[in-house]
């Protein structure tokens, strides 16, 4: 990776509007790229953009339950490094919403949204690698725990969208693809996370892993693309999941959890994901935002992007 390339998607990224889980992608992003005066500039707006129940990051609408919570990592880091007494308030607080405050169900899984009893696979990694990095190792596994007994499909081996925990249905049944890479990243982070004396339960997330990245791996096309949908060639081409699932596989191998035969389908989706950079450093054909519906261009795509380089360049 030429430096002037990932200065361009850096610099693209940061020009780029963000809600509250883009700004939680986006700071992670920068700070295992290694950042931390980035990190600690977004920390400030993230904690400056609080609401009183505790949730950061809130531009918009307030309906967003788990994604405020994936800005929680960079947080604690810039908190910890500065000793700024408000990005530690804006921790605790935020954290009391995780562990206290936020709707959930009866078993305890918070929902993603606020408006109906819902459960996204997106908050598989919004909120549990924050419980994590915080030290609520438990309370991580109850999430994952929680959110795979309800989304994870047993026959296709692969993670279903949305689940209306009131109607008790699929709001969306179909296998997103980013969806399946949030729950691989997120996943990813939390085993590393994890204590030593907590084996059993890392061993279990491993398993997790590795089926969702053999199920996934097999609807990966030959240019290193995928479906939005995974199993419906009619739905879109895009570029986001193929960098999602790089980012994961770099991460079992250099963790000592996933072979190395894996790295080459991991550089193949890498590659993919150059060749979708254009002159401004904006990676083109993510399933793009505002209305994730087709390819564009995203704030999270931007973030898997360098999160995708940062993991591979550990290796």
């Amino acid at each position: 990776m030429k430096t002037d390339q990932l200065y361009k998607s850096k610099l693209a990224l940061l020009a780029m509007q963000r809600h509250s889980w883009e700004q939680g992608v986006a700071m992670q992003a920068f700070l295992e790229q290694g950042d931390d005066d980035v990190v600690i500039a977004m920390a400030k707006e993230a904690a400056y953009r609080s609401v009183q129940d505790g949730r950061v990051a809130i531009i918009g609408t307030s309906d967003a339950l788990t994604d405020p919570c994936s800005a929680g990592e960079g947080l604690l880091y810039a908190a910890n490094i500065t000793g700024d007494p408000e990005l530690h308030k804006a921790h605790k607080n935020l954290l009391k919403w995780a562990l206290e405050d936020a709707p959930r169900n009866t078993d305890g899984i918070v929902y993603h949204i606020g408006s109906a009893p819902q459960f996204w696979v997106d908050s598989m990694y919004m909120l549990p690698p924050y419980l994590a990095v915080s030290g609520h190792y438990k309370e991580a596994m109850i999430q994952i725990r929680g959110y795979w007994n309800v989304l994870f499909n047993k026959d296709e081996k692969l993670m279903s969208h949305i689940w209306d925990d009131g109607k008790k249905e699929f709001v969306r049944k179909d296998f997103w693809g980013v969806g399946n890479g949030w729950t691989m990243a997120g996943l990813a982070r939390v085993i590393d996370l994890l204590p030593k004396e907590m084996e059993e339960e890392k061993k279990e997330l491993i398993a997790k892993a590795r089926t969702l990245i053999n199920s996934v791996s097999k609807y990966i096309r030959e240019d290193g693309l995928a479906h939005d949908v995974l199993n419906d060639p009619s739905s879109f081409i895009e570029v986001n999941l193929p960098q999602m699932l790089s980012y994961t596989i770099y991460r079992g191998i250099k963790s000592k959890w996933l072979e190395s035969e894996w790295k080459e389908l991991a550089d193949k989706c890498r590659n993919a994901a150059h060749s979708k950079m254009d002159a401004y450093g904006l990676i083109q054909d993510v399933c793009g935002a505002p209305y994730f519906i087709s390819p564009g261009v995203a704030p999270e795509g931007q973030a898997f992007y360098l999160l995708m380089e940062a993991a591979a360049s550990k290796l």
